[in-house]
């Protein structure tokens, strides 16, 4: 079984859900008879490490299948788990205890975007309080600012090549490109409706560079109906020209694009599973 890294959990928390990431946090409810640890014991799990310990041997081992089998499933909420340590997790010690596993899936939306300019810096500050994460891309080594090191959920990727860059996205992002270079624009376009797998994408411009653009596109293979999935111009703000006001705007419709999941009418633990562990 993995060994427990040395971050201790609520390091781990801290650390995984400012940056978005996939995890798990298991906290041991109840105890009976004799136990490794007792209630309020807490780790943290994701794919691949684990913070922090529920006492070891079999019933943790158990404890870390049952999260990450959950993670897999990339599906947030509480559930509860029970171990007979004698039974259930063969351990000597024969006591019972109680486990809620809290899923916490990452964030659902990643936005991948091309343009570290003024209206790219906006653009990152304004979805800094969103559940998002950043892909943050330029092709210039030193555009992008020295505060972006410290913000949550934001990855800075350098990368002269367009096709390289969008190669290595993963699928499903929202990607807004605004760089300043309409080649570098074209190339990065070209190269996500060739992938054909973003949620939605967006180009900033004027309604002339986009004609130019379809244009070009269509020369190159790409159909009506994909040309079609392309927003330009974004941002539009009226007569404010600004970046910030741009960068609003831009957001402002991008926002009803981002899913959000459904939630019914019951939420949380199962009232029969609570009633029976409480009583």
């Amino acid at each position: 079984m993995m060994t427990a890294r040395p971050e201790s959990w609520h390091a781990a928390l801290h650390r995984l859900q400012r940056d978005g990431r996939p995890h798990a946090l298991v906290t041991q409810v109840t105890s009976a008879g004799s136990t490794p640890r007792e209630p309020g014991a807490r780790m943290v799990i994701t794919e691949d490490a684990v913070y922090d310990t529920l006492g070891g041997g079999t019933f943790e081992w158990q404890t870390i299948a049952a999260a990450r089998q959950r993670l897999a499933a990339s599906e947030p909420g509480m559930t509860l788990e029970a171990f007979s340590l004698g039974g259930r997790s063969g351990q000597c010690c024969g006591g019972f205890v109680n486990v809620l596993i809290e899923v916490f899936p990452g964030s659902r939306t990643t936005l991948a975007l091309f343009g570290a300019g003024h209206v790219g810096q906006e653009l990152v500050r304004l979805a800094a309080p969103l559940p998002w994460r950043v892909l943050w891309h330029d092709s210039r080594d030193d555009a992008f600012p020295a505060w972006a090191a410290d913000q949550p959920r934001l990855a800075c990727r350098a990368s002269p090549d367009p096709e390289a860059a969008v190669a290595a996205l993963p699928a499903g992002v929202h990607a807004l490109v605004l760089t300043h270079d309409h080649a570098e624009d074209r190339a990065l376009v070209d190269a996500l409706l060739a992938r054909g797998d973003t949620a939605s994408l967006g180009l900033i411009g004027s309604k002339s560079k986009w004609a130019s653009f379809r244009s070009r596109l269509s020369d190159a293979g790409h159909g009506d109906e994909a040309l079609a999935t392309v927003r330009c111009p974004v941002g539009q703000s009226g007569g404010d020209k600004t970046p910030y006001a741009i960068a609003l705007a831009a957001l402002a419709e991008l926002l009803p694009l981002v899913e959000t999941p459904e939630r019914g009418d019951q939420r949380g633990l199962d009232p029969a599973d609570l009633r029976r562990v409480l009583t």
